[in-house]
């Protein structure tokens, strides 16, 4: 029983640390694909030390929701991307690992995020809140199809039975999972605020989403959002690598030796998303806000195709 808790709890804190280097990584390839230098892969950390140590400034009238916000926020995201399969199947609570309970959490996370947006009562914030609701009525749905279309295929919601039917059933290439593969990817990009989405590398008033919402927090209560932030990329890559690449990932009592060749695959499969994300970033331009209800449309559209073309015919 030690040894799984142990297995489970190097999962916990193997997410928390790849979550900045994940950030680091794309930052520094965007950087490299435009003739820069850029920053350190280990910047992110040292950002987030930095704002630990800073004091903390809070509005006047803020209530005690805005200082909690934080804490739940960092929490839920913590806990929904630590019971994403990473590097081993089957671990002590791959049980509660159902792909509905990570979209609650998330919504947990984003339900907070928005009233504490709201709290402060700035125009910013009103305005990011509000945006990110409308990409959140959007990007829920089109998750949800594409969960039935993954729950339809392997009979389960759970992620490790998603992974474990991929990795030991002949499914071959189907048009449903490549649906829903593009998607999960469109879904990921408009909640992590991405381009083409969003930018999270600039604070254009007109424009922000995301930073709209945060703009009131400073010091530690900063650092847990955005490293909340990158949990959640880190949460939506390896929830794309375990269900439509779980190559590599140790299967249920496996050997010490199996397992250090799981994480390391799992870390290699890490740094090829984040410089996948670069080169997507760099090759294509930020939309309109108002163009992110098609994007999602389309997602939405996606899921909805691939539950309807594997429901009818398991063979697609």
């Amino acid at each position: 029983m030690i040894q799984y808790l142990l297995l489970q709890g190097f999962q916990m804190m193997l997410v928390l640390a790849v979550a900045p280097l994940l950030i680091g990584i794309v930052r520094k390839v965007k950087s490299r694909l435009l003739c820069r230098i850029g920053p350190s892969v280990f910047q992110p950390y040292r950002d987030l030390i930095r704002l630990a140590r800073k004091d903390v400034v809070v509005a006047h009238n803020a209530s005690w929701l805005f200082l909690v916000t934080p804490y739940i926020v960092f929490s839920a995201i913590w806990v929904a991307a630590a019971l994403v399969p990473t590097y081993a199947l089957g671990l002590i609570f791959s049980w509660s690992a159902d792909i509905i309970v990570i979209v609650g959490l998330l919504a947990l996370a984003r339900f907070f995020q928005a009233l504490a947006g709201l709290d402060v009562g700035t125009a910013f914030g009103g305005i990011g809140t509000s945006r990110e609701m409308m990409i959140a009525s959007l990007a829920e749905p089109a998750m949800l199809m594409i969960v039935f279309t993954l729950s339809l295929l392997a009979q389960s919601t759970q992620l490790s039975s998603i992974a474990h039917y991929m990795m030991t059933v002949d499914v071959g290439l189907r048009v449903s999972c490549g649906l829903a593969l593009l998607g999960l990817v469109m879904v990921a990009i408009a909640e992590n605020g991405r381009i083409p989405v969003d930018n999270p590398a600039t604070h254009l008033e007109l424009t922000m989403v995301h930073e709209a919402m945060i703009l009131e927090y400073s010091g530690r209560h900063l650092a847990l959002i955005e490293l909340a932030a990158a949990l959640k990329l880190t949460l939506y890559l390896s929830m794309l690598v375990c269900v439509f690449l779980p190559w590599g990932m140790a299967l249920n009592g496996a050997g010490t030796l199996t397992l250090v060749i799981g994480v390391g695959v799992y870390l290699s499969k890490m740094a090829a998303g984040g410089t996948a994300l670069a080169l997507l970033e760099v090759t294509v331009a930020k939309m309109r806000v108002f163009r992110v209800v098609d994007f999602l449309n389309f997602a939405l559209m996606l899921g909805l195709l691939a539950a309807l073309l594997l429901f009818v015919s398991r063979s697609i």
